[in-house]
C-alpha cells in the first residue's frame, strides 16, 4: 500500500525564514535567492515535482518572499507571493529556462546591493545586486531538523524499510544486480507514493559499493552491501544493510559483522550534543582499520537531510561538533577480498538534548 509524504508545517518554515534573515542581517546582505528545489521546499513547504524545470524562491532579508514558478496555482503555504514564468512553446520547453526564472526575478532585486546564493544559482543571470555564495553557511544555518523536517525524514527511512523488506525476499545466487535496484526503486516509490526526489547508490555484490552492472548475477559466498538514500520531496534518508547472497555467511563474515555491530554501540554512546565527530571518527577507525587484516577507508558518517551529506561530517577533514537537532548517518564497516568484498552497516539518529533517538530500525542481520 503507498502512502503520502507529511506536510511541512507552514508555520516552522516561515521560523526556518526568520534564522535565514537573522543570518543575512548579519552579514549585510539585503536578501537570498535559492533555485535549489529542496531548499525551497524546506523554506515555504511547496514542492516543485518536476525535475525539467527550475524554480526559484528570494527571501528578502526585510521581510516577505517570492516565488518564481510556472504553476499559477501552486501549493505554497509559506511563500508571500507567487511570480510565473513561461517554460515551452507549443509543450516545447525554452532553451534556457534558468533565463525565463531570472528575468522574472530580476526585477524584485532592483536596488539591492549584495544578496547570498546557493550553488545552483546561475549567478551570471542576477542583475544589479552582487551575488555572495553562502552554500557553507547554510548548511550550518539549517543543520537543526524541526520536527516537520523529522518526520519528513522518518517517511523516507519508512520508505527504504520497504525496499529492504523486498531486496531480503528477491535475493538469492543467479539474480541480476540490476533486477534488485530495480525492485527496491520500485517498492520505494510505490511506498512514498510518487516519484522519488532521490535514489542511489550501492548495489553491486563482492565489492564494497558502486551502482548495479547490467547483466552481473550475483553468486554464492558474497556479500551485497546496499547503501541505499531514498529521496522524498528533497528529504532523504542514507541507510546500510549488507546481506548474504545464498543466506548463509561465513565464519569469517559472521565475525567481522559482529564487529562493526559491537562499533555501532560504541559510536551511539558517543552520539550527544558536545562530542567532537573527528574524535568520533578516530575511535571507530581504532577499532576497525586493520582488524585482522581488513580496513576501513571511509568516513563514519554525515549529516543529511535536504543533501546527500550535510553537517556534522564524522570525518577529521572536518571538525565539527554535535548539536542537539543534529540528524546524522552513522556508517562502520570492514572491507577485504576474504569478506567478498565487506560489510557497511548505517542508521540514521536524531541528535537529542541529552543523548540520541535511533530513527531506523530494520535488521542488521546478515540474513
Amino acid at each position: 500500500m503507498s502512502g503520502h509524504p507529511p506536510k511541512l508545517d507552514p508555520t516552522l518554515c516561515r521560523s526556518r525564514q526568520e534564522r535565514l534573515r537573522a543570518y543575512l542581517s548579519s552579514h549585510e546582505l539585503d536578501g537570498a535567492v535559492f533555485f535549489d528545489r529542496h531548499y525551497i521546499h524546506g523554506l515555504t513547504g511547496y514542492w516543485h515535482g518536476q525535475p525539467l524545470t527550475p524554480v526559484a524562491l528570494f527571501v528578502k532579508a526585510d521581510g516577505g518572499t517570492v516565488l518564481v514558478t510556472h504553476d499559477p496555482s501552486p501549493d505554497a503555504p509559506a511563500a508571500d507571493e507567487v511570480a510565473v514564468y513561461v517554460t515551452n512553446d507549443f509543450c516545447t520547453l525554452r532553451p534556457n529556462l534558468s533565463a525565463e526564472v531570472t528575468a522574472v526575478l530580476n526585477p524584485f532585486l532592483k536596488g539591492l546591493k549584495r544578496i547570498g546564493t546557493e550553488q545552483q544559482v546561475p549567478a551570471a543571470l542576477i542583475e544589479g545586486p552582487v551575488c555572495r555564495d553562502i552554500s557553507h553557511d547554510y548548511q550550518y544555518l539549517r543543520r537543526r531538523k524541526d520536527s516537520d523536517e523529522v518526520a519528513a525524514l522518518i517517511f523516507t527511512v519508512e520508505c527504504a524499510d520497504k525496499a529492504y523488506a523486498e531486496a531480503k525476499q528477491l535475493l538469492e545466487p543467479g539474480i541480476d544486480e540490476v533486477e534488485i535496484m530495480a525492485a527496491m526503486l520500485e517498492t520505494a516509490t510505490y511506498a512514498a507514493g510518487e516519484f522519488l526526489s532521490g535514489w542511489g547508490q550501492d548495489f553491486q555484490a563482492g565489492a564494497p559499493g558502486g551502482f548495479a552492472r547490467p547483466r552481473r548475477a550475483v553468486e554464492a559466498g558474497e556479500l551485497i552491501p546496499l547503501d541505499i538514500g531514498v529521496g522524498v520531496r528533497g528529504y532523504r534518508c542514507d541507510l546500510c544493510r549488507t546481506f548474504a547472497v545464498d543466506g548463509q555467511p561465513t565464519d569469517e563474515q559472521a565475525a567481522a559483522h559482529a564487529r562493526i555491530v559491537e562499533v555501532m554501540r560504541l559510536g551511539e554512546a558517543m552520539m550527544k550534543p558536545g562530542q567532537s565527530c573527528r574524535a568520533m571518527f578516530e575511535a571507530v577507525k581504532a577499532e576497525l582499520a586493520g582488524w585482522k587484516g581488513y580496513s576501513f577507508f571511509h568516513h563514519a558518517g554525515d549529516g543529511i537531510g535536504l543533501d546527500a551529506h550535510e553537517v556534522p561530517r564524522i570525518n577529521p577533514a572536518w571538525d565539527d561538533t554535535f548539536e542537539e537537532g543534529d540528524v546524522i548517518a552513522f556508517e562502520p564497516g570492514l572491507y577485504g577480498e576474504s569478506l567478498r568484498a565487506g560489510i557497511r552497516l548505517e542508521n540514521n539518529y536524531l541528535i537529542t538534548a541529552d543523548g540520541y533517538r535511533q530513527l531506523s530500525h530494520f535488521p542488521l542481520d546478515l540474513v
